[in-house]
């Protein structure tokens, strides 16, 4: 069973080859998406250099990965953006000029904008992959508690006033971080606290269990993406 986030799973790897591989090949379209961006082309394997160096970028990233780095997929990025540039830079690619001599002004501008509008495609297409491999995450560690994406559909609150309760659970919960190390080392929701501080009956916290423990997995991973799309406040 993988470890409960991405970053944990990563620290756990660094030095086991045949993981680093299964996690490379799992990670590739993340991979692309990020040389994409600094090269502002498409990329294809087996094709450009540029996601060569990219996949080795990878691998020095997990094998130099530690917590204290923030989020993985961020340091990641970062490793496989130094790269590229300085493999651009000894290629002499890095400082090429684009503009060819003869182009018009009008003809400049939009080159200029067909460039600006190919990268703001590629953002968009490196968003939702990053939300891809978020939600992959977010479910491998939501089934380690018991809870499917379908459940959580049929659990969320639908009125104002149940929404209200529960989101003055989650509010408690994420202001204590003594609590949030609890509940994710010890696998419970600590009921009998929420009940004494918040004055909840017992029962509407357990019906709530589930819907609470998505919530504050979110909102405390590396969630980055998905959290914009959670709207558990009132």
């Amino acid at each position: 069973m993988y470890p409960v986030t991405i970053n944990q799973r990563v620290e756990s790897i660094k030095n086991d080859d045949d993981e680093i591989n299964i996690f490379v090949e799992e990670y590739k379209p993340f991979i692309a998406a990020c040389t994409q961006k600094v090269v502002g082309r498409y990329v294809a394997y087996g094709q450009d250099d540029e996601l060569s160096i990219a996949l080795m970028a990878f691998v020095e990233a997990i094998r130099s990965y530690d917590g204290a780095k923030g989020n993985f997929l961020s340091f990641s990025q970062n490793v496989i953006r130094r790269r590229i540039i300085d493999y651009q830079r000894k290629e002499k690619k890095y400082n090429t000029v684009i503009n060819i001599n003869g182009y018009s002004d009008e003809e400049e501008e939009e080159t200029d904008l067909s460039i600006a509008m190919s990268m703001e495609e590629y953002s968009k297409e490196e968003a939702s992959e990053y939300r891809r491999l978020e939600l992959q995450q977010l479910k491998r560690e939501l089934e380690e508690w018991g809870i499917s994406f379908f459940e959580l559909v049929n659990i969320s609150p639908k009125h104002k006033k149940t929404k209200r309760i529960y989101s003055d659970i989650i509010r408690f919960l994420l202001s204590r971080q003594n609590i949030i190390e609890k509940i994710k080392q010890k696998k419970y929701i600590p009921i009998a606290e929420i009940e004494q501080n918040l004055k909840i009956p017992r029962k509407t916290i357990e019906r709530a269990r589930k819907y609470i423990i998505a919530v504050v997995i979110i909102c405390t991973g590396d969630y980055e993406f998905i959290k914009d799309y959670v709207n558990w406040e009132v």
